[in-house]
């Protein structure tokens, strides 16, 4: 196989766990999805584990391309407020998936798929090492980010547009260290 039907394989793989939730991961489930055979599959994932492990990565890697495109500069040339906003401001966009949702949880279970998004978030939105108001405010742009990613993630019921962009708006302005009064 070419290293290109690796990312086919996986996107594939994302394909099932949006359509048939983590449970309906199987190799085979991921084999059939991207059209190839189960031993092709496993050539390069030999185990479900391995393609977990590789889905996780595989999503954070996305993430990382949009975080990238919102800061406009390399992770390594900005500042944390920066970094906090670009993840904020991604964050508060229509980009949850199910799959996302899906490897989130299993990732509470598993400290493996824990660390690779936790070393993704870490480097985009650590947390705070004061209690200063600079630092708080952007604690909670980032917590409320992840609250309307996650609520876009499992609900049915979808704010209306003009209240998510009034809202990405704000969390953007309080990312970016910006009060309503200066405005």
């Amino acid at each position: 196989m070419r290293p290109s039907q690796k990312n086919l394989i996986l996107d594939a793989a994302v394909r099932v766990t949006e359509r048939d939730g983590i449970t309906g991961l199987t190799l085979e489930s991921a084999a059939e999805e991207a059209g190839v055979t189960k031993g092709g599959l496993m050539y390069h994932f030999r185990t479900r584990d391995e393609l977990l492990v590789a889905i996780q990565k595989h999503l954070t890697r996305r993430w990382e391309e949009l975080l990238e495109a919102e800061l406009g500069k390399p992770l390594e040339e900005a500042t944390v407020r920066e970094s906090v906003t670009a993840y904020t401001r991604v964050g508060a966009q229509d980009t949850a998936s199910k799959a996302e949702l899906a490897f989130m949880v299993e990732s509470a279970a598993s400290p493996e798929l824990a660390a690779i998004w936790d070393e993704h978030i870490t480097r985009w939105a650590p947390f705070p090492t004061s209690a200063e108001p600079y630092d708080i405010d952007l604690l909670v742009a980032r917590l409320a980010a992840d609250g309307l990613w996650l609520l876009e993630a499992t609900s049915g019921l979808p704010l209306p547009e003009s209240v998510k962009a009034a809202l990405r708006k704000r969390l953007a302005e309080l990312a970016e260290g910006r009060t309503t009064e200066e405005e």
